[in-house]
């Protein structure tokens, strides 16, 4: 999976092919070619080529999360105690270690980073929180976001 960092040209067959994969990345390319209305051969060629320069990073099942024991959703806000490129890069490297983070992100504003975790339940986070989160290099603040409800989650991209 690598990522290019020269952004390649997308004409609209690539741009065809990228929203019918995002709708089902499980499509056999027999059917993607005919759905986008090109020859299997050329439809492999360009799916090929869409992977070998990082438009598409991966094909992957997305988990209904309730059940795997999952379904409580989280996002949590993180102040470090400096805003320097040691601290944020001694934080970033201790969060990518752990798997219950899904999503972390610098960001401007009240925060440094946003965290998405999903949990079994407030038991469950109370306790990744007291024994991981608070000990985290550099963090000097938490704000806690137990989702209610998922409104939008994980939609395709509009282009």
């Amino acid at each position: 999976m690598k990522e290019s960092s020269i952004s390649p040209e997308l004409d609209r067959t690539d741009r065809r092919i990228l929203q019918r994969l995002q709708r089902d990345g499980r499509m056999s390319n027999a059917d993607l070619a005919k759905a986008v209305n090109i020859s299997p051969a050329t439809c492999h060629r360009r799916t090929q080529r869409l992977f070998d320069e990082g438009v598409i990073r991966s094909v992957r099942a997305e988990v209904a999360s309730r059940h795997v024991d999952r379904g409580t959703l989280v996002i949590v806000g993180v102040v470090l105690d400096r805003s320097t490129p040691d601290s944020f890069a001694a934080f970033e490297a201790a969060i990518t270690k752990m798997p219950v983070v899904l999503d972390c992100h610098l960001v401007a504003g009240d925060f440094d980073f946003f965290l998405k975790i999903r949990v079994r339940d407030i038991d469950d986070f109370n306790k990744l929180h007291g024994e991981q989160l608070i000990g985290l290099p550099g963090v000097r603040q938490t704000r806690t976001f137990f989702v209610m409800k998922e409104v939008v989650d994980n939609r395709p991209l509009d282009f």
